[in-house]
């Protein structure tokens, strides 16, 4: 039989991430669209997070550089896009995260970044998980809507065996035919004896491609498949947020309403507290 032991919790700038440690929330918009909109959205979120009694860790991408169409707005860029994290953790005093797609990423964004992020894609990729895991900050790996979760150990693998043991999982569906995803919830457990785990609840309920030049999705699915991942044991909750859905620039079809964003994480909470 398997081990299915949970792993010790992880530090993420003052906040335990693991078994026993309550939930989690990393949530912020898809993509960075402007200074004024990511700021305003991340002090938005927090007095969400204060209010309901979830730690937060705000999310925002410099560069989506996986969209469906080459014509999509993918953000500003490295320089511009860490330059506006940075004062969202220095204004706001909350850890940031972002995702990284090549190795010479890596050391600008271990600079401003309390969790450099994997994406889904690129897992597998040993030379970006090696920089990321120089760069000394907690690495978060995204599973590969392709992988299982027992392959992800050997993601984890990697990033340990470069010197770093801060290192988290992030659920976000599997490819079972075309345009969908689906979430196994076993695979938490199943994971957490890896690494902490992430529960990505926006993206898990993308349909890729459905759109033409971009993904659709099933925003209504949100709060189903984020209670069930809470209830069987996720460590975090991975939200992607914004104050106006459809005039979202990246992922409209799935980015939660920051209007319901409370209601949902007192929902998610109670269940937290409730498994222990």
């Amino acid at each position: 039989m398997t081990d299915l032991s949970p792993v010790p919790s992880i530090e993420v700038a003052g906040i335990r991430i693991g078994p026993g440690r309550g939930l989690v929330l990393i949530a912020g918009p898809c993509v960075i669209e402007s200074r004024e909109h990511t700021l305003r959205l991340a002090e938005a979120i927090k007095a969400v997070a204060d209010k309901v009694g979830i730690p937060l860790i705000f999310k925002a991408s410099f560069d989506k550089a996986n969209r469906s169409s080459i014509s999509s707005f993918r953000g500003p860029g490295l320089e511009v896009g860490l330059a506006i994290l940075s004062e969202v953790h220095m204004t706001l005093g909350i850890p940031v995260t972002s995702d990284i797609h090549t190795p010479e990423q890596a050391s600008a964004a271990g600079q401003v970044l309390d969790v450099v992020q994997i994406p889904a894609f690129l897992c597998r990729q040993t030379d970006l998980l090696v920089a990321a895991a120089d760069t000394g900050r907690a690495v978060n790996i995204k599973k590969g809507q392709f992988m299982s979760p027992e392959e992800m150990g050997l993601a984890v693998g990697k990033v340990r065996q470069a010197g770093n043991e801060r290192v988290l999982l992030t659920e976000r569906g599997t490819f079972f035919g075309y345009g969908r995803l689906v979430n196994d919830m076993t695979s938490i457990a199943k994971m957490a004896h890896f690494a902490p785990v992430v529960f990505d609840a926006t993206h898990s309920c993308q349909l890729p491609g459905a759109a033409g030049t971009q993904s659709g999705g099933q925003r209504e699915l949100v709060p189903t498949l984020a209670n069930a991942a809470v209830a069987a044991g996720a460590h975090a909750l991975f939200l992607e947020v914004h104050d106006d859905p459809p005039k979202a620039k990246s992922d409209s079809a799935t980015v939660w309403p920051l209007e319901k964003l409370a209601g949902l994480l007192t929902q998610c909470k109670r269940i937290s507290d409730a498994v222990g």
